[in-house]
Order: structure tokens, then sequence, then C-alpha cells
């Protein structure tokens, strides 16, 4: 009797450790089948204290888009997973990469810190690494990362350009500036160094540095569209109209895709008294740019001036409702 007790209870056992094992096999391939909400659900069959479980729980969280709730799940489960086990692995990976995105950012550099040992040439983790380190102005740390992970020397004046280009991006325009400078001490020509410098003086409203800025890389990189077109810019807010004539043309003959220059061209053109090639240059900027909402402004002031109201109308309507779109 004792016997066919046991054999029951081994029988019953092995039948649960079966749909347990099918539950989570289920909740992985949904989770690998960009399904994670399915997953969540499918995981509500697996007690809470089971740690497969809460893992695959946190990670489908993590990929919901719910971080708060990837971290209330796997912060308490990481210390009962094997030390070395590919699940701890995933969990402090997906750890520090929720907490990042929940912008618990000081919290996220010991995970990915962490993570880096095994996972050193993860490109998606030497950004966030870095991202979280300049974002709590460890700037060394935040180059050294990125300096990794594009394979060039930590201090060498490269990597300070690619430091500053992050942090341009994470609008940390002070801590950018810094590395420029550092990288100009470093190589005077290195290109783009001086364009940055010169974007943020024009930014801030600089106009005279900016102007030296953007000339001083012209000067050790002569094909530069961007420059040309940064130039151009500066000068139409000093209101030398002539001056931005001669860049704006330069930049467009470079690359004649981009709508910037063109828009533009016809605000100088408009300021000079050429209405005809104002609205030549405008039409161009709307080609390569249908839903730019200056261009279509500036096009229906010229068309108003120019008395063909009905043109006009159409431009600022569509001005308006591209402006609506951004608002909204």
């Amino acid at each position: 009797m004792h016997g066919l007790l046991l054999a029951a209870a081994l029988q019953a056992a092995a039948a649960g450790a079966d749909a347990r094992a099918a539950t989570l096999a289920e909740a992985r391939g949904l989770v690998n089948a960009g399904k994670p909400d399915a997953a969540i659900e499918a995981l509500r069959a697996l007690p809470v204290t089971d740690a497969q479980a809460a893992l695959l729980r946190g990670v489908a969280h993590y990929h919901a888009n719910h971080p708060v709730q990837a971290i209330e799940t796997l912060a308490p489960v990481v210390p009962k997973l094997a030390e070395g086990s590919l699940e701890k692995r995933e969990a402090v990976q997906v750890l520090g990469l929720a907490s990042y995105l929940a912008g618990r950012i000081a919290d996220a550099i010991p995970y990915l810190e962490q993570t880096r040992q095994w996972a050193e040439g993860n490109t998606e983790l030497s950004y966030v690494l870095g991202m979280a380190y300049v974002q709590t102005r460890q700037a060394d740390k935040a180059r050294e990362t990125w300096a990794r992970s594009f394979g060039v020397a930590p201090d060498s004046a490269a990597a300070h350009l690619l430091a500053a280009q992050m942090m341009v991006r994470a609008e940390l325009d002070e801590l950018a500036d810094a590395e420029l400078k550092r990288a100009l001490a470093l190589d005077p020509r290195l290109p783009r160094a001086n364009f940055l410098l010169g974007q943020t003086a024009l930014f801030r409203g600089r106009l005279d540095e900016a102007v030296a800025l953007f000339k001083r890389e012209l000067e050790i990189n002569p094909g530069d569209a961007m420059a040309f077109y940064r130039l151009g810019d500066a000068y139409t807010r000093q209101l030398k109209w002539d001056d931005a004539l001669v860049v704006l043309q330069k930049s467009v003959w470079i690359n004649p895709y981009f709508s910037g220059p063109y828009i533009l061209l016809g605000r100088t053109y408009m300021k000079t008294g050429d209405p005809a090639a104002a609205e030549g240059m405008l039409r161009q900027a709307i080609a390569y740019d249908p839903n730019n909402k200056a261009a279509h402004y500036l096009l229906g002031q010229l068309l108003q001036q120019a008395g063909r109201a009905e043109e006009a109308k159409r431009e600022l309507e569509t001005a308006e409702k591209l402006q609506g779109a951004v608002d909204h």
C-alpha cells in the first residue's frame, strides 16, 4: 500500500515538473517571438517563489516596456540564481537595462558593469553604459567605454571626439566642449571638432565665435557641406546676407539633397530682393522635405507679398497643420 502511494506521489511530482517545464518553455518562446504580454499571462500558472519563473517574468516585463515591474521582479531573484549561470547573467543584464530605462541611472551602472565582464563586444551595452556614465558626470569612464567599443585608444584625440559627439546627443554640451578642447589640444587639425564647438556657440548665440570655428573647420575639411550650412546660418543671424549667400551655395553644391541650405537661401534671397530665386529655393526645400513647416511658412509669406493669396493660403495652412502635428 505504501509503495503504491509513493509511486503515485512520484508520478504526480513528475507530472508537475513536466507542466512547469512546459510553461517555462512556452513563456520563453513567447518572449522570443515578441509577445511578452502573453508570456506574462502564461507565467501566472507558476508560483511567485519560483526563481526561474520570476526570471522569465522580469525579462518579459522588460520586453513589454515595463521597466519598473522588471526591476521589482528581478531584484529579489538575482541572489537566488547560481553564480556564473546563464540565468543570473541574463537577470543582471536585464536589471541594468531596465534600471537605465526607468531613469535609475546610478542603480543601473553596477549591473551594466557586471554584464560587461562577459559581454565585452555588446555594442548596445557599451552605448547604454557610456550614457549612464556621462549622465552621472563620469566623463572619463564614458570616454573609455566608447573608445573600447569603437576600437580607439582611450586617451587619443579620436576618443575625445567620439565622447563629445555622444555627449552632444545627450544634450550635455558643457561636457562635450571640454572633450572637444582636449581633442584639439592633442590634434589641432582633427576634423569635426571645431564644427561641433561651432554648433554649440551658434545655438548659444555666440555668433562671432561660431563663425570663427566654422571657418577653422573648413580650413581642415573644405568639403564639409554641413560646415558651410552652419556658417551660412550664422551669417543670416548676423544679417550678413551676401556672405550667407556665398557659403550656402557652396553647401548646396556639395550636398544638393539636404533641405536646410535651401530654406536659408530662400530667406536670404527674400532679404536681398530676389523673390523669384527665393521661391525656387523654398520649393526645392519642400521637394526634398515635404513636411518642413519652416519652408512652407516662408513660401506662404513670400506668396502673400507677391499678391498670390490662394497659393499663400495653402502654404500657410500646410505649415499650421505641420506645426499642429509636432505639438500633438
